[in-house]
């Protein structure tokens, strides 16, 4: 007879609607199909070392027959971005000893699975990693849980901030999270109609980009535009916007401020900035979040079962696979193509989406952080 499993399952790295959901999944499916005990690590690594953990069941979960996890965002569990993980790297490891784990759950970007899975490395623990991040920029996964409801929050806040654009005949300039790659910005900028869209992957001309913006008010008449921003993007001499918060910590912010300047100089027309921040993050999970963080969890608890470790699961061709998470890291961040077919969607309906490459121009895009401490490039290679 099996021994009856006691698995682990934690959230780390920044929030984002659709946690809840594998979560969920996972407990729902482990206690009901394998009657494993489900043991919530509080605040990730730091619940580890502080040997903490809830146990979770399907029963805890529903109150008077309703199912809340489904509908709510953030983590039940709470997550964290930061915190001394390497610097008491065998006190996290012994947690999961201590504890009494036989596998575990981490739910998490690139920069957290990473560091857990070298964890897992060290200390022989059973590790399934799940993907999740706005920012979508995990390798080998189509989706990340959380992108496509934030990309859904910016398309209603888009098409909010056009009637007033409208109204007023002003150029709306929406900054959007995404750290060093451009996919919320892509994908958000064509569902909302955005006339421009500028990422970190494309270099960008103030002139081409501001002669885009004339053409609209001069040749169709219409005399507001949106011009959607990753926060990542540089400027158009190279460098990145960032500053440092009143706790030392290196945020990257401002690259809106900047194009909108450009605008009202270049063009004389009013400029607008709207930095939508954290609101990204929250909100219910849309329908697909819900969805694929069903079908991540459900897959992370059988991988267990079949005692498959150092994974992660992965979106493919509209089914979960999975991927040895050295593989992941080894590839991550997943860049946007600049001759990929979002990009040659966008340029297809007019949206200016920096300047067009030769194909000896392409070569792997790399976030160029420029006049940054190399401890402040990896802080920021951390925010999710």
């Amino acid at each position: 007879m099996n021994k009856r499993k006691r698995i682990g399952i934690l959230t780390s790295g920044g929030d984002c609607p659709g946690l809840n959901a594998v979560i969920r999944a996972v407990v729902n499916h482990a206690t009901s199909e394998y009657n494993w005990e489900v043991r919530g690590i509080p605040y990730a690594t730091q619940g580890l070392i502080e040997r903490k953990s809830v146990v979770l069941n399907s029963y805890g979960l529903e109150r008077h027959g309703t199912d809340p996890l489904l509908s709510m965002g953030g983590t039940i569990l709470g997550s964290i971005n930061k915190g001394d993980t390497e610097g008491r790297t065998d006190d996290v490891i012994q947690g999961y000893y201590d504890l009494g784990l036989d596998a575990l759950i981490a739910i998490g970007g690139d920069g957290s699975l990473a560091i857990l899975q070298k964890l897992a490395e060290k200390g022989n623990w059973n590790l399934v990693g799940v993907p999740k991040t706005i920012d979508n920029d995990v390798a080998h996964t189509e989706l990340s849980v959380g992108f496509n409801s934030a990309v859904t929050t910016i398309l209603d806040c888009l098409d909010r901030l056009s009637y007033t654009a409208a109204s007023h005949d002003r150029v709306m300039v929406v900054e959007v999270m995404g750290r060093t790659t451009g996919h919320l910005a892509l994908h958000s900028g064509i569902v909302g109609g955005a006339d421009a869209i500028l990422i970190p992957e494309i270099p960008y001309s103030i002139k081409t980009l501001c002669k885009r913006i004339r053409e609209l008010r001069n040749l169709w008449g219409r005399k507001f535009a949106i011009v959607v921003v990753a926060e990542g993007a540089k400027t158009a001499e190279g460098e990145s916007r960032y500053y440092k918060d009143a706790l030392g910590e290196v945020r990257l912010r401002g690259i809106g401020e900047y194009i909108a300047t450009e605008i009202e100089n270049n063009i004389g027309v009013e400029a607008r900035v709207t930095v939508l921040g954290h609101v990204q993050r929250g909100g219910a999970p849309s329908a697909l979040d819900r969805l694929i963080g069903t079908a991540f969890g459900k897959v992370a608890v059988d991988l267990i079962a079949e005692e498959k470790y150092g994974v992660m699961v992965a979106w493919q061709n509209n089914a979960v696979t999975t991927i040895p998470l050295d593989n992941v890291f080894a590839d991550s961040p997943l860049l946007i193509d600049p001759q990929g077919f979002w990009v040659e969607t966008a340029r297809s309906l007019g949206i200016y989406v920096g300047e067009e490459l030769d194909d000896q121009d392409v070569s792997p895009a790399q976030p160029i952080l420029t006049g940054l401490k190399t401890s402040e490039i990896e802080v920021i290679s951390q925010i999710s």
